[in-house]
């Protein structure tokens, strides 16, 4: 930095003193627009001042302005080390507005350094309470308008007639049915062919559906409930563990690339009729995979 540049940054930062020291007397006698005015133009001199940015913030609050004195808060968030006033108003401000897990963590790390605070303890079990309620009226809303989405009756849309009357032979009434149905059990109908099958296929994939869905949704529950159990028995680093570190064939890595398997975890949640599923994935492959698990004290999910 050039001298003169000094100069003026020294001059700027003299003066941001002064505009603070104004605003503190223009607070004291209850001016609050001009002490926010100050502190704005002291701000705009000296960017680090943050004890500025500090009252400039509560001032805006104050005045009712919360955009303005949560953008300004958490620019003092992003600074190491921040004051914990600057997290517990920022929370509480971002609890007003609605935002819930904005507010949450920066209660998190309130009291990470400070467990004991009391109003940080306080407000966190406000904001849980405000999470809670927020998660199950949205959860709620979701699930509603889904299943009104998929009771929609599958006549509702322009199908061919011979879609039609098949998905009528085979008790397919609604979006939800075609949900529990796979793509080789419709093919496996007699006269359903695939035309049809891109008919029925298009329709779902305009609604955000697809052949199958249920079917998938309730293997994946399965394995997060089977991999919620394992963890109880087998360390974490273990179920973290990359798949790549089990030193596997290259027909047994890409079986798992094209299952989206990336570790030990996920792997032990996938039955053998899934892995056997993959093109080119033999009995071979599968004892390979057996094997590697059963040393980690694992096996592959067994259908109940």
């Amino acid at each position: 930095m050039s001298e003169v540049a000094m100069q003026e940054t020294t001059r700027d930062i003299a003066r941001a003193k002064e505009l603070h020291e104004q605003a503190l007397k223009a607070i004291n006698q209850g001016n609050i627009e001009d002490a926010i005015d100050k502190l704005e133009e002291a701000h705009e001199l000296d960017h680090e001042n943050e004890e500025v940015m500090f009252k400039l913030a509560f001032l805006l609050d104050l005045r009712g302005d919360d955009q303005g004195a949560i953008e300004t808060y958490e620019i003092l968030a992003d600074r190491r080390p921040v004051r914990e006033g600057v997290l517990l108003n920022l929370a509480i401000l971002y609890e007003d507005v609605g935002r819930y897990d904005d507010a949450d963590i920066c209660l998190e790390r309130l009291l990470s350094v400070n467990p004991n605070h009391p109003r940080g303890r306080l407000y966190q079990k406000d904001v849980d309470s405000s999470l809670s309620m927020s998660f199950d009226e949205d959860n709620e809303k979701r699930t509603e308008k889904r299943n009104a989405l998929l009771e929609t009756p599958v006549t509702d849309f322009e199908l061919s007639v011979r879609a039609r009357n098949c998905l009528k032979k085979m008790n397919i009434r609604t979006l939800g049915d075609l949900l529990k149905i796979t793509e080789a059990e419709l093919l496996g109908y007699k006269n359903f062919g695939e035309t049809s099958l891109d008919e029925i296929k298009a329709m779902l994939t305009a609604k955000n559906l697809r052949l199958g869905q249920s079917l998938e949704e309730q293997q994946s529950q399965a394995r997060k409930d089977l991999l919620k159990t394992v963890a109880a028995n087998v360390p974490e680093a273990t179920l973290n563990k990359n798949v790549n570190e089990l030193e596997l064939s290259v027909r047994s890595r890409k079986a798992l690339q094209r299952l989206g398997i990336m570790t030990v975890g996920e792997l032990a949640t996938r039955t053998e009729a899934e892995l056997l599923g993959v093109k080119n994935f033999g009995q071979t492959s599968l004892t390979e995979i057996k094997q590697r698990l059963n040393e980690l004290g694992l096996s592959l999910r067994k259908l109940d």
